[in-house]
């Protein structure tokens, strides 16, 4: 793009958590993620972690005291995909997505369920009406194993199957305006 930004990643997604002690846990000991970087607020304001998620790429937690709680179904999916509503609020994050090696996927699915994760997949991604497939096939684009860290944030483990190409591009965007 001429006159566009070269962004070269994501440098952080900053979400809140309501327990940092939890969060860390979780973070370092369950899904071995490397704590890189941690910040007391000023004013007792709160927290600001990073964690390392690979490439450069950090996922970042404030703690904030007293901040408000998480609502399901509003600032948080309320289910995992396939077991029930995962809409969330305008402005709200749905969920984070880790990139994985997909001869890895079916392996991380059983070390979060012996590290008692409870979590969905792998899930094959396809063009079909279902967007899914119990069976591997050749129109599966990409795999994913669902799950909640301790405060109901939604994550992903996923992985690409294949290249995308121009024809995965097939959908006109909604728009909430009518007529």
């Amino acid at each position: 793009m001429a006159d566009g930004f070269e962004v070269r990643g994501v440098n952080h997604l900053a979400l809140v958590c309501s327990d940092m002690a939890k969060t860390v846990a979780f973070y370092t000991e369950v899904l071995g993620l490397p704590l890189t970087k941690t910040i007391e607020l000023p004013d007792g304001m709160g927290q600001h972690f990073f964690f390392d998620i690979g490439n450069g790429d950090s996922l970042a937690f404030f703690w904030f005291p007293g901040a408000p709680g998480r609502e399901p179904g509003v600032t948080a999916p309320a289910a995992l995909p396939g077991l029930g509503d995962i809409t969330t609020a305008v402005s709200t994050m749905n969920h984070v997505a880790f990139d994985v090696a997909p001869e890895r996927i079916d392996e991380y699915a059983t070390k979060l369920r012996e590290r008692g994760v409870y979590c969905i997949g792998p899930v094959n991604h396809d063009d079909s009406p279902e967007g899914w497939s119990m069976e591997m096939h050749d129109g599966v684009f990409m795999r994913s194993v669902y799950f909640f860290d301790p405060d109901g944030l939604s994550l992903e483990f996923a992985c690409w199957l294949r290249a995308l190409r121009p024809d995965d591009v097939k959908h006109a965007p909604a728009s909430a305006v009518t007529a």
